[in-house]
């Protein structure tokens, strides 16, 4: 019993990082994604019975946070743009000219910080798509949405990422 729980504080001391920093990209509330997290650990251990070693465990953990934090989103009442499949978005990424970098390229922070300022909806794709690795079905399946509301939503994201740091971009320099 006591060798349970040291293993499992082994378990939390390895990934708590990580599986915070996953939360926290979803929820952008450090709080809930804390709550998040917690949860997710809680749920993970009283499971661990039934993890079968098909994916690695980290990428299992992963797996339980991004729904949990999910779940708290939803409390939220979170919403998206839902588009029909005919919704033409290759307009979208046409146009689309992301800012060349020049020598005063934007530091990390100021990514980071646009990002946050995504409303949730773009925030959750984008976070899901390019920080966790999902594809539009995946992501439709975790959010039940649509694969063409993923796949517009994540255009968005980013043309509204590129307008915010253009924005930052010219208060910082300009």
């Amino acid at each position: 019993m006591n060798g349970d729980r040291l293993a499992q504080k082994e378990i939390y001391r390895l990934y708590y990082k990580a599986m915070y920093a996953t939360s926290l990209r979803i929820l952008n509330d450090q709080a809930e994604a804390e709550d998040a997290m917690q949860e997710s650990f809680l749920a993970a251990f009283l499971k661990l019975k039934t993890y079968r070693g098909e994916m690695n465990f980290g990428a299992w953990l992963k797996r339980i946070v991004i729904n949990k934090s999910i779940d708290q989103l939803r409390t939220r009442k979170l919403r998206f743009e839902e588009f029909s499949d005919n919704t033409d978005i290759t307009e979208d990424v046409k146009n689309n000219d992301l800012f060349e970098p020049d020598e005063s390229m934007l530091k990390v922070q100021k990514i980071k910080e646009a990002i946050k300022l995504l409303p949730e909806g773009f925030r959750v794709v984008l976070s899901l798509a390019l920080f966790e690795g999902y594809d539009h079905e995946e992501i439709a399946m975790i959010l039940n949405i649509s694969e063409s509301t993923s796949r517009s939503q994540l255009t968005r994201a980013k043309r509204k990422l590129v307008e915010y740091l253009r924005n930052i971009k010219y208060e910082s320099f300009g």
